[in-house]
């Protein structure tokens, strides 16, 4: 890769790291797991750098492999780690009901499949249009309506089932 290729490639991730890790985050659930997403994401869009600085929209592109690496982690891990929610030992509840809501809504996003997961965060927490999420998931707008309201609807009898868990 050339220089300049190159300083475009640190200008890109240095202008979108935030986004993209926050997006990661709500996608895994998981710091950590965000943080390896979204380097490994990078990655793959160093490789073919010069491929995706010359295409149509190159944000969407880059969106595109992180999505795609997201599924392609979730595939893998099928079989490996089993994450819990609760730990080994018993910490002090936390009365903040905003980080009550919040931890309900993760644990519900995360029952989500994959693709519903990856339609609301970029929907409704990316704030971003039904065309903008068809073009990066590489689907057509009503796909994306039918996951969406797919989604939408175990949210919706996934979350109080959740809130009524917490409280007993």
């Amino acid at each position: 890769m050339n220089k300049s290729a190159e300083d475009d490639f640190r200008s890109f991730v240095d202008s979108r790291w935030p986004r993209l890790l926050r997006t990661a985050y709500l996608l895994t659930g998981h710091h950590q797991d965000a943080e390896d997403l979204v380097q490994a994401a990078l990655v793959r869009a160093y490789t073919r750098w010069e491929r995706v600085r010359s295409a149509h929209n190159p944000e969407a592109y880059v969106w595109r492999i992180l999505i795609n690496t997201n599924a392609d982690r979730l595939r893998r891990r099928r079989f490996g780690e089993w994450l819990t929610h609760w730990l080994p030992e018993r910490s002090a509840p936390d009365c903040t009901d905003q980080l009550v809501e919040r931890g309900v809504l993760l644990e519900a996003l995360r029952a989500l499949p994959a693709r519903q997961r990856a339609t609301v965060v970029l929907r409704y927490l990316e704030d971003r249009s039904e065309s903008e999420v068809a073009e990066l998931l590489g689907t057509s707008v009503g796909t994306v309506r039918s996951q969406t309201a797919r989604a939408l609807a175990r949210l919706r009898a996934e979350v109080p089932r959740l809130t009524a868990s917490e409280r007993a």
